[in-house]
């Protein structure tokens, strides 16, 4: 998909099939803030499963953990969100309109060429209040970023985990953005969840091992389906760094609106660490029982959106042929593994069935459909993903085999029933 037209089938397709809705949409929806139907929800799981495999699971030198979104007000006062997290504004005069004022080129609104207001900033942090009266001493925020909680939390993990340097620790969770301008379906929004890893690693070796992630990360997307075509690195140039960052790197990927990034992968140096030794007073530095040096780590950060991944891999398996419209999600990502379709609902067929299902279910996500043509059944699940169709008709009756239809080749085979899982973890494992 590479332009708008194809978003707009794709957010079509997401309501229509029960992927992705409008937030509150009864009462008119909520700007830049969505849910997930039974089959986006089937969907962001798989694809923050496959990350956690990735990166927790099948490695032993990354932990896991799952910190609190409120948080000490101090936390965000040292790393610097409460003086700094904000993006300066412009409103249009006439049309009402509001803009970040770093993309807006002209002194006039680029919507109907009004007159704008003056720069002012644009605070980014969600605040709440925490106990029963409103006071600035009881001022809490939604957090704007998973890392810090893995900061604060960093010899809690090293001591408990025994973990020795390099090593990293991984979370999945939600976050909160005040955004000026959200948009684009699921890239950017309000409320977004990240998978997030901060691996810390002796100064020193930090470029080794930002070299390392950028190549883990770009190659996961890879691992996962996304055409390779369709994904680039962006450097940042030593100007537009963050503060904390020695270096940064996106992966990008070609939108139906544009290249945007998926990930950045940053070099954060010490200084998340060292701040927070400072306003906690605290002691978070490294002892190397090996070398005997005490020091506080450097931080190489590879940081995903979870919903920007769910909406790339959306976007990059959808097609039109003659005849239908596909998603190819890889087999691992699919909402259900393989649907199963009756030819009819008599001679016992429709029961054979139901144990097939029945037993499938032990394994895998599985849909059971028994309404309309099997070409029009068939038709229904290529548009949700579904890798594989298993049609139950009187052969089965004669020797307990199934027809198994594969969605990308729409080839069809006879497999005995007892293989079937077999046939589907096989694709599962790729």
């Amino acid at each position: 998909m590479n332009n708008l037209d194809n978003l707009e089938k794709l957010v079509s397709l997401c309501k229509r099939r029960g992927f992705i809705f409008q937030s509150s949409e009864i009462y008119g929806g909520l700007n830049s803030c969505w849910d997930y139907g039974h089959l986006g929800v089937e969907l962001k799981k798989n694809v923050k499963e496959a990350w956690w495999k990735c990166v927790v699971q099948m490695r032993s030198d990354i932990v896991g953990i799952d910190c609190s979104i409120l948080m000490h007000p101090d936390v965000w006062k040292a790393s610097g969100h409460v003086d700094s997290f904000s993006d300066p504004m412009v409103d249009c005069k006439s049309c009402k309109h509001r803009f970040k004022a770093d993309d807006i080129a002209l002194d006039k609104c680029p919507d109907c060429g009004g007159e704008l207001t003056d720069v002012r900033q644009f605070d980014l942090m969600f605040k709440t209040f925490m106990g029963t009266v409103e006071e600035q001493q009881s001022t809490v925020y939604l957090r704007p970023e998973t890392a810090q909680g893995i900061f604060v939390n960093f010899k809690n993990i090293q001591s408990t985990s025994r973990s020795k340097i390099p090593f990293g620790i991984a979370q999945i969770g939600k976050a909160f953005r005040n955004e000026i301008t959200p948009g684009n379906f699921t890239f950017r929004t309000r409320e977004f969840e990240q998978m997030e890893i901060e691996f810390f690693v002796k100064p020193g070796e930090d470029m080794k091992w930002f070299e390392y992630w950028k190549n883990e990360r770009f190659n996961w997307y890879l691992h996962y389906g996304i055409r390779k075509e369709n994904l680039r690195f962006k450097e940042h140039a030593k100007e537009d760094l963050a503060h904390y960052a020695k270096a940064c790197a996106d992966v990008e990927y070609r939108f139906p609106f544009g290249w945007s990034e998926l990930e950045g992968v940053a070099n954060r140096t010490d200084y998340d660490l060292r701040k927070h030794v400072e306003k906690s007073g605290k002691e978070l530095q490294y002892f190397d029982e090996e070398t005997h040096e005490k020091y506080i780590p450097y931080v190489i950060e590879p940081s995903a959106g979870v919903d920007r991944s769910t909406l790339a891999f959306l976007a990059d398996s959808y097609e039109e042929e003659e005849e239908r419209v596909v998603l190819r999600l890889d087999s691992r990502l699919a909402p259900y593994k393989a649907a199963i379709f009756p030819l009819v609902k008599k001679d016992g067929l429709l029961e054979i069935s139901q144990d097939i299902y029945k037993n499938l279910k032990k394994n895998f996500n599985i849909f059971f459909d028994e309404k309309g043509s099997i070409g029009r059944r068939y038709r229904r699940q290529d548009e949700i993903g579904t890798p594989f169709g298993v049609t139950i008709d009187y052969q089965t009756k004669e020797d307990n085999s199934v027809t198994l239809r594969d969605r990308d080749s729409m080839d069809q085979i006879r497999v005995p029933v007892n293989e079937l899982v077999g046939r589907i973890n096989n694709k599962l494992n790729m």
